[in-house]
């Protein structure tokens, strides 16, 4: 080999292989240090594309779940409130069919008819339940409120086991990360308080000359006073109180509180198989999570044992180049000593 002053190929490639060397050493730093295989773009575009999409739909999928979850628990406090009002039909049942008893004198169903009428209030507040905010029932001239109002309620027409028109209400859940409904959607049902707890005709052998019709157990003129017989005769004005409760618990018969009772039951029927429903796409939620987190770490994550032999590997090679570099640089003193210094 020739000894030249103005090139030194041995320490030119000397050092590129230093700088090639700590670059390596640096990008397993940066892996090991970050726990990923992709730090920057340009170490697998292709990788890096997928797992970003797959990192975007995770976190969609994290708040569907979310949405999923507080959708169980307005279902939960809704049947709540139902149980809570199937307590207090049954209980007015319990007060008919004492009062009924042929040794009870009038004052005996008037002490009666007071309790009914305490309950009638408490069930007229239950119809004001909300969940945060939301209501968590309605009445058949509840208006419908689409988007973009949020929450949407819906309102429709279903035909009941009878063959009469009932008014349902419903807001919508989306169950999939698209955002469509098409793609995944759970109806809510929105319970017709009106509906559930309608008495059709008071029990006229009580009542003389009464004309009344779709009478409600709840509070009749502070839910729907539209439908219920004023207080401008004397016949009407015995029947309700001031507030527009039903004065007396005779008023209503055995088969209407179990009517109510049967209503109340399938409403609370309906409200378990959403909450069932629910559930199940919560499971399904979880497992699709569980899956993308994985294919998105199988992207994404070092594996932290064969880094760290390669990082080993650069370090040495490193130290060696940089040693290299430095014997190298010596080569051009050579030329000094042969001029003579």
């Amino acid at each position: 080999m020739s000894i030249t002053l103005n090139s030194n190929n041995a320490a030119t490639k000397a050092a590129f292989n230093l700088s090639k060397a700590s670059d390596s050493l640096r990008k397993s730093l940066a892996r090991l240090s970050s726990g990923n295989r992709i730090v920057d773009s340009n170490d697998d575009p292709g990788g890096m594309s997928v797992a970003y999409k797959l990192n975007s739909r995770m976190r969609r999928t994290e708040a569907v779940r979310s949405n999923v979850q507080n959708g169980i628990s307005f279902l939960q406090v809704q049947d709540g409130a139902l149980q809570s009002a199937g307590t207090i039909v049954n209980r007015m049942a319990e007060l008919r069919a004492m009062a009924q008893d042929v040794t009870k004198n009038a004052s005996d169903a008037e002490n009666y008819t007071k309790e009914f009428v305490e309950l009638q209030k408490q069930l007229s507040q239950l119809y004001r339940e909300k969940f945060n905010d939301v209501s968590l029932f309605a009445v058949s001239d509840s208006e419908e409120e689409l988007p973009p109002d949020r929450p949407a309620l819906y309102k429709g027409v279903e035909v009941d086991e009878d063959g009469n028109n009932q008014i349902k209400f419903s807001r919508r859940l989306f169950t999939h990360d698209s955002g469509q409904a098409s793609d995944g959607n759970v109806s809510l049902g929105i319970v017709n308080f009106e509906s559930v707890f309608k008495l059709g005709q008071l029990d006229s052998r009580y009542i003389s000359n009464f004309s009344g019709s779709l009478v409600n157990l709840s509070n009749a003129n502070s839910i729907n006073s539209t439908k219920y017989p004023t207080s401008g005769s004397s016949e009407n004005s015995e029947v309700f109180t001031e507030s527009g409760f039903i004065s007396s618990i005779l008023f209503v018969s055995m088969g209407q509180f179990t009517s109510v009772i049967e209503r109340i039951a399938d409403a609370r029927a309906e409200n378990g198989a959403e909450q069932n429903r629910l559930l199940k796409i919560d499971g399904l939620l979880s497992s699709n999570l569980t899956n993308l987190e994985a294919a998105h770490g199988r992207i994404m994550d070092a594996d932290i044992a064969l880094e760290s032999a390669r990082f080993a590997q650069q370090n040495v090679l490193v130290q060696a180049s940089a040693a290299m570099v430095a014997q190298a640089n010596q080569i051009s003193s050579i030329a000094l000593t042969i001029l003579g210094r």
